[in-house]
């Protein structure tokens, strides 16, 4: 039975969603911290991508530079909004695509060589990649004086380019 795995998919397309919004709102060079936003979306793309499934049997995606993922470290490294999304396209569907293999089971075991659980990793994952997109749409919130829009269910999203001035069209139902 899978019956956990499948919440958890059913959850993540929503985190996925809503950093996506974040990336096609935010000025990606407004200043966070002393880095460019666009450093910090990397950097929580990248960590989906490392950690989500096993950060210690990992290859780095072609374009990173050593230290790049640490928005505190400078990088010659500068990704388009596009190459972000390209990116991000491609961790989400190598998230779902691995989340389709696992068992409830496998939850509670550990990957190779990793000291932590699978069902770790996920929840390290969801509240990553969350703490990052609120960080986002908050320097969004204070430049413009609006809040990007937020997704709770997957399956209530309209897809209508309207990324601000609501929660979601839909009432939140299960």
């Amino acid at each position: 039975m899978n019956e956990l795995c499948m919440i958890i998919k059913d959850m993540v397309i929503p985190n996925f969603m809503n950093i996506r919004t974040s990336l096609r709102t935010y000025d990606r060079d407004a200043l966070c911290c002393g880095a460019p936003c666009w450093r910090w979306a990397y950097h929580a793309i990248h960590s989906a991508d490392k950690w989500f499934i096993n950060p210690c049997v990992y290859d780095e995606p072609p374009f990173h530079e050593e230290g790049m993922d640490n928005p505190d470290n400078p990088t010659s490294v500068v990704l388009s909004d596009e190459q972000l999304l390209e990116y991000l396209d491609a961790v989400e569907k190598k998230t779902l695509d691995y989340i389709d293999t696992l068992t409830d089971n496998m939850l509670y075991e550990k990957p190779e060589n990793c000291e932590h659980t699978r069902m770790e990793l996920v929840l390290r994952q969801f509240r990553h990649i969350s703490f990052h997109t609120g960080m986002l749409n908050g320097q969004t919130a204070l430049a413009t004086g609006k809040f990007p829009m937020w997704v709770s269910q997957a399956d209530k999203y309209v897809d209508d380019g309207i990324f601000f001035g609501r929660y979601r069209k839909g009432q939140v139902t299960k």
